[in-house]
């Protein structure tokens, strides 16, 4: 299945006992798809590094199983150890995962021949299944160096090694990731939308934003595929001051699920412990005039059949 397009980035709900609330997973599938989801990924927004190995398997089941092959899934297989992130995508691979994504190890940074194993013994144990290197600089500290992707793309193909690069200036890094590889690297936009227009322009294959706002990114992908300038400055404009709000990977889930919600996806927004972010009610009241402007702007999202 192609990756391509808005691949938003499920956010794991949990019931009051924490667990895996399969119903709301269900329904916050279902209404991804129905508001313009090209494909899905189970990623940090996820909440993966807060899941035991056996849950984050566990949760990549039940998405595979309730997505019943109509969007491709991308599973995140990134882990402090090379041997547990081989592990993971042995079982993305068999479970049907439509691709992989592998960010670094996130308590350590190893040097380029130890980093470089760990990325090819995940493409390696992939096999034909695409592999997504995630930069992830936001939660590492430091970006990923351009010979270690460039490396990778001319060993095992565009085809195989995709990439979403994170590292800021974003922009001059793709248009150099471009140039490094001959304009030949696929490349996914890793924003959360807020520079997606920017990235459009320099060649991206798609994006993977949160979950809580696909519809209104969906809209602004179709009006930039469809050279419609007009709609893309009006959404990317009333687009912006949400995400401008999100600065860690805390405060993205936080918003991510208040505002699911609000739209009525899920019906709790239980987190795993401990937090280090929470909205508070003045925060709360700025999000709700944010996303009516955004509304008004990108029509809303379609509700999901009663």
């Amino acid at each position: 299945m192609t990756i391509a397009g808005v691949l938003p980035v499920i956010s794991t709900p949990f019931t009051a006992e924490l667990e895996i609330d399969r119903t709301a997973l269900a329904r916050e599938l279902d209404w991804l798809i129905l508001n313009g989801a090209d494909g899905l990924v189970v990623a940090m927004v996820s909440e993966l590094p807060r899941l035991t190995g056996s849950e984050r398997m566990s949760l990549g089941d039940l998405i595979l199983d309730y997505d019943a092959g109509r969007v491709p899934v991308v599973l995140s297989v990134g882990s402090e150890s090379t041997r547990e992130a081989q592990r993971l995508t042995r079982h993305a691979v068999e479970a049907g995962a439509a691709a992989v994504m592998a960010n670094p190890p996130l308590t350590v940074f190893p040097s380029g021949p130890q980093l470089m194993s760990y990325f090819r013994t995940i493409v390696e144990e992939a096999g034909d299944v695409p592999v997504v290197i995630q930069d992830a600089s936001g939660y590492i500290g430091r970006p990923l160096e351009l010979s270690l992707v460039v490396e990778l793309l001319d060993r095992y193909g565009s085809e195989q090694v995709l990439f979403k690069p994170e590292a800021q200036p974003l922009g001059p890094r793709l248009t150099e990731l471009h140039s490094a590889t001959g304009g030949h690297a696929r490349v996914f936009d890793g924003s959360g939308g807020v520079a997606l227009v920017d990235s459009y322009r320099r060649g991206i294959v798609g994006t993977m934003p949160g979950a809580d706002l696909v519809w209104a990114i969906a809209g602004l992908w179709r009006a930039l595929t469809d050279q419609d300038l007009e709609t893309t400055y009006l959404i990317s404009s009333a687009l912006a001051p949400v995400l401008a709000q999100l600065s860690n990977l805390d405060s993205y889930v936080a918003m991510e699920k208040y505002l699911l919600a609000k739209q009525g996806v899920i019906e709790h927004e239980h987190r795993l412990a401990p937090t280090a972010f929470d909205l508070d009610d003045i925060s709360k009241l700025e999000t709700d005039r944010l996303f009516e402007r955004l509304v008004n702007v990108a029509g809303g999202p379609k509700p999901l059949p009663a």
